[in-house]
């Protein structure tokens, strides 16, 4: 797929689209647990077709796992059968970094990962399919402890951009592999990057995320930089990565980021996944999408979505109600 193409049609077109960051319903809907879908490619692509088949999405997503990579390196990780894994822990400090391995890519879960790109990208023709990936502060964050790699960024910046170094590479290398899969894009989520500020988040985060888009990124794969962290503080740093498209959670004003941003580059967000797609009421919900899309009803380059994944246990009517204030916004313009 010609992803410029693709990009440049949801510009030129009057209605809007929606690209949510989902997959959850559809292991409901195949009958699946959360456990089962992140450790098993096969049943997690079925997730991902029959959402797909569902719902009229411009894209299909996979899971938004933030620890695929972190697992890989040798974290270990805790597996709840209905929520999503999470990391138990750090794996390294500033002497151990030094000795840090960068893992293959038949590492942990992620040829399980790479088998649901690929089994999804053969199953949905009709649209493209973002593969997923973290982003390389995000993956150090999670190696090195979060509140200790914030004080490490300014005791000791050469360790940190050493193990930067090596989040990034394998990275890339992950992101080059998902290419092959026939995936149409890479949704990288770099979340832990908005507790920066700008130039930080430009040492820390968008030089090695540069350094990815340039070996990846070309007219039939592009990249989602997605940092739902960012109330706004560090959008040009984000911007500076030379990304098609950014992906922006609920913490910001979508007009505003939308004026920072290039008109040629595709704009994502930012509906509350929790607070809303799953606390509200369906007429709550359709209020809600209604008001987004006409706060950025000027901005041609906006793209309906989720602020981040949306969880499990969101009530089916909750999403038919998210799709039909989409639907009856396009009906009036």
């Amino acid at each position: 797929m010609n992803v410029d193409k693709w990009i440049s049609d949801i510009i030129a077109s009057r209605e809007r689209c929606t690209v949510p960051i989902m997959t959850h319903p559809g292991i409901e809907m195949i009958g699946a647990t959360v456990k089962d879908a992140v450790q098993s490619g096969e049943k997690h692509a079925q997730a991902i077709n029959e959402l797909s088949k569902k719902y009229p999405s411009k894209a299909a997503t996979v899971i938004m796992d933030l620890t695929v990579e972190a697992e890989a390196f040798g974290c270990s990780i805790a597996f709840p059968e209905n929520d999503m894994p999470h990391i138990l822990g750090s794996l390294v400090d500033s002497e151990s970094i030094e000795g840090l391995q960068i893992p293959s890519l038949s590492a942990g879960r992620v040829p399980e990962y790479i088998l649901a790109n690929k089994m999804a990208a053969e199953m949905i023709t009709d649209k493209p399919v973002f593969a997923g990936a973290i982003g390389p502060f995000s993956l150090a964050g999670r190696l090195y402890g979060m509140s200790e790699i914030m004080v490490a960024c300014y005791l000791e910046p050469d360790a940190i951009a050493l193990l930067l170094d090596k989040c990034s590479r394998f990275i890339e290398d992950y992101c080059t592999e998902l290419k092959q899969t026939g995936c149409s894009g890479v949704i990288i989520a770099e979340p832990a990057a908005g507790l920066l500020s700008n130039e930080d988040c430009l040492q820390f985060s968008s030089v090695y995320i540069k350094n990815i888009i340039d070996k990846v990124q070309d007219d039939s794969f592009m990249v989602v930089l997605h940092n739902c962290g960012n109330t706004g503080q560090c959008t040009d740093a984000m911007i500076s990565t030379g990304a098609k498209a950014y992906h922006f959670g609920n913490a910001i004003s979508m007009p505003e980021v939308l004026k920072q941003c290039p008109a040629d580059t595709l704009v994502m967000g930012n509906i509350n996944p929790v607070g809303v797609l799953r606390m509200m009421s369906p007429e709550e919900i359709e209020k809600e999408v209604t008001f987004l899309l006409e706060q950025t009803a000027e901005f041609p380059n906006f793209v309906l979505s989720t602020g981040c994944d949306v969880p499990p246990c969101v009530p089916e009517e909750n999403i038919q109600a998210y799709y039909n204030a989409l639907s009856a916004f396009n009906r009036r313009i």
